[in-house]
């Protein structure tokens, strides 16, 4: 009985049913997780190669089954090396828990004034900034590569921290809540090839952040003075100080911190 043949003979119920739509929906998931990345471009090849079995055995092709049935053995391999990045993303935000953000301390408006303001001087000032903002998943693991502070969260304190010649101002300042808790931290960088080769380290580091964690990470570039603002991959660039104000809140705000 070939392939066709076995599909007449399905007697689909109501299992069935629920069994295609959980398919779909992680299918679904997935595609929207590596919607344009070149991992998109590495699963249509997977997918390209996974389908030659499934022809070879509908049309009793032997010697081609028998070529992608050892491909096909190998497959689970090189998905895992291929897509790394990703599982490691999709993980992470199978690890979130929407209860978290009752648990812990919201941010508050008047410190996401505190950090736009002095997102904006450092900006004026041509001076270079990362500020990253912990959502619902914990930073702690980032917060320990830099110098611990737990500090309230104030412009001053962030403009100093980033003044060139100071012993903080290399790396990443990480605010959870309302406390500034390290500064001078380091942040994995991006490998995704399709950020435009205009952008330094700082600005590959934040979204190499922001494809990690839910975090959003503010970028202050000291060539152009410019503010960008990274979240879940995607760089959103010339932010004015309200715009940046109004971004942060709505994402902050509305989940709360990790811890």
């Amino acid at each position: 009985m070939n392939t066709f043949e076995r599909l007449a003979a399905l007697q689909l119920g109501w299992r069935d049913a629920v069994d295609i739509l959980v398919v779909s929906f992680v299918l679904y998931n997935i595609l929207v997780l590596i919607r344009g990345t070149r991992a998109m471009q590495m699963a249509i090849g997977l997918l390209f190669i996974a389908s030659t079995y499934f022809i070879a055995s509908a049309f009793d092709l032997l010697a081609l089954q028998a070529l992608s049935q050892q491909i096909l053995f190998y497959l689970p391999f090189a998905i895992i090396v291929l897509f790394q990045h990703e599982i490691r993303r999709a993980l992470a935000s199978f690890g979130k828990n929407p209860l978290i953000s009752f648990l812990s301390p919201p941010a508050r408006s008047s410190h996401l004034s505190e950090i736009a303001e002095a997102s904006v001087q450092l900006a004026r000032k041509k001076i270079g900034a990362l500020i990253v903002l912990e959502r619902t998943q914990s930073l702690r693991a980032f917060a320990e590569t830099g110098k611990a502070l737990d500090a309230i969260v104030s412009s001053e304190l962030l403009q100093n921290i980033f003044l060139p010649n100071t012993p903080l101002h290399d790396g990443a300042v990480i605010i959870q809540g309302d406390r500034v808790a390290a500064a001078g931290t380091f942040l994995p960088l991006s490998a995704n090839a399709d950020i435009s080769a205009e952008y330094g380290t700082r600005h590959r580091a934040a979204v190499g952040m922001s494809e990690e964690t839910d975090a959003v990470i503010i970028v202050i570039s000291e060539e152009n003075g410019s503010i960008a603002v990274a979240h879940e991959g995607v760089l959103y660039e010339n932010m004015d100080g309200d715009a940046l104000e109004r971004f942060i809140g709505s994402q902050t705000l509305q989940r709360g911190t990790g811890s």
